[in-house]
This record gives structure tokens, C-alpha cells and sequence, in this order.
């Protein structure tokens, strides 16, 4: 009767354990499920400001090699849609001109890209280039409207930019002039330090045409490295070109178009 009583009273605990178990599985509480990803925002904005020794556009100095303050604003939809401003400070006109005075240029950009396969992005769109300021009569004023295409793939570009303007940047009769150029940036190491992040070759090739203005064609290059650093872009090239360099010497004997050097900081926020 003692061994049976015993059985009895295991198997009375090992219930009531079973249904306190039980008990407290039932008042537990579930996992709360993840929390849902945020929606990809429709619009990015994004902004620049640098700080540069000088502005060369093309392989030309556009400020008799002095120092040049830029920056835009740009604004991209997930669809591929994008619009953006660029504004700098430039000479060049008024330092062949000294009866102009321009010292602004600011562009307007937009289009569209479009994801292809194999990493490949097609870009299309529409970029116009103004120059506010005073020209006497008998100047050509300089503002121009360029459609361009431009095929990317992974650190590689190809772009042709084409000018629907019949004044290109202060040629006359020169719509039809085109731009068509190769550039790389590719990133050498991710990180330096815990100061220097990532590094990146910079290489350039382009052909610029004057259409009936042909003596000032040419062709221009660029080669040079970029870095990160401490939330700031530290950058250096050197540019050349193969233009004749007596039709762009500026009044002040410098030849734009020879070989340049520029340093610079640039902030993205």
C-alpha cells in the first residue's frame, strides 16, 4: 500500500507540474512579430559644396587658373527621374573680353535612368548651361542647352553630349557641336583608416567639336585620385589637351588650355 500511495502521489505531482507548465505557456505572451520595413522614400535630395584651386571644364581653364567656390542640389525620384542645379564661378569670357562681364555660370539638369542588365544604367537628358551678365552688342552670349546620352557600367562611363544651341558657348553658328567622352572611377581600397576611407582613380578622355569653328576643337584628358576623408572628398588631377594653344591665351598671356592642376575639398550632405 506504501509503494502504491508513493506511485500515487509521483504521478499526482508530475500532473499538477505538467498543468502549472502548461499554465505558464499559455500566459506567455508570443513573440511580437518584426517590425515592417520602412517604404523606400519616393524622393532622395541631396546636396555638394567644395572648395577648388581652380575650375577646368573640358580641359580649359574657365578661371584663369584661380580659385573657384561650387556646389548643386540634386533631386532624384526611385523611378529613375532626376532634376538637379551646379553653380560656379568663372572668368573665362571676360578675361578674352575685357568689355563683358560675366562672372556666374549655373546650370539646369535633368532626365532619366534606366536600369539595364548586367549592371549597365542608361542616362538620358537635357543640361543648360547660363551665364548671366552684361554683353555689348556684337558679343555672343555663351548660355547653352546640350542633349546628352550616357551609358554606364559599374566604374566605366561613355557619354555624348550633344548642343542644340546655335551659339555654343559663345560660338556662333555652331549648333551640332558635340562633346563625347570616356571616364573611369574606380574605388583602389574601400578604407584606408579610421580617417581615410575609400580611394579612388580618377581617369578622363574627351573630344570636344566645334561645328564651324573647327580650329578650336580638341582633344583633352585627365588623370588623378580621390579620397575620403573625415566626411569630406579630398581630390587632385591634372588635365591637358592637345588645343592650339594661341587661340586660348587670354588677354592676361595665359593659355587655358594647356596643362592645369587642381586640388580640392568637397562636402556632400
Amino acid at each position: 500500500m506504501i509503494e502504491m500511495r508513493s506511485l500515487r502521489s509521483s504521478a499526482a505531482v508530475a500532473s499538477l507540474a505538467a498543468l502549472f507548465a502548461a499554465g505558464a505557456w499559455a500566459q506567455t505572451p508570443p513573440p511580437a512579430a518584426a517590425a515592417p520595413a520602412a517604404p523606400e522614400p519616393s524622393w532622395t535630395l541631396s546636396g555638394n559644396v567644395g572648395l577648388y584651386s581652380q575650375y577646368v571644364f573640358r580641359g580649359i581653364s574657365q578661371t584663369n587658373e584661380k580659385p573657384a567656390l561650387q556646389g548643386g542640389f540634386d533631386a532624384a525620384h526611385k523611378s529613375g527621374f532626376y532634376v538637379g542645379t551646379w553653380a560656379s564661378n568663372v572668368s573665362f569670357y571676360s578675361d578674352f573680353n575685357p568689355d563683358v562681364s560675366n562672372s556666374l555660370e549655373w546650370d539646369f539638369y535633368g532626365g532619366y535612368k534606366w536600369s539595364l542588365p548586367q549592371d549597365f544604367v542608361l542616362d538620358l537628358g537635357g543640361l543648360y548651361y547660363w551665364y548671366p551678365g552684361t554683353y555689348p552688342s556684337g558679343y555672343v552670349k555663351p548660355d547653352t542647352f546640350e542633349l546628352y546620352a550616357a551609358l554606364n557600367w559599374k566604374m566605366l562611363q561613355v557619354k555624348y553630349s550633344y548642343s542644340a544651341d546655335n551659339k555654343t558657348f559663345g560660338f556662333s553658328d555652331s549648333r551640332g557641336s558635340y562633346y563625347i567622352e570616356g571616364n573611369l572611377n574606380y574605388d583602389i581600397v574601400d578604407k584606408v583608416n579610421d580617417y581615410f576611407g575609400k580611394v579612388t582613380l580618377i581617369g578622363h578622355v574627351g573630344y570636344q567639336s566645334f561645328k564651324n569653328s573647327g580650329a578650336y576643337s580638341y582633344t583633352d584628358w585627365k588623370g588623378g585620385v580621390s579620397t575620403d576623408f573625415m566626411g569630406y572628398t579630398l581630390g587632385f588631377v591634372v588635365t591637358g589637351t592637345d588645343a592650339d594653344g594661341a587661340l586660348y591665351t587670354n588677354r592676361f598671356g595665359k593659355d587655358t588650355s594647356g596643362t592645369q592642376y587642381v586640388v580640392w575639398v568637397q562636402k556632400t550632405f
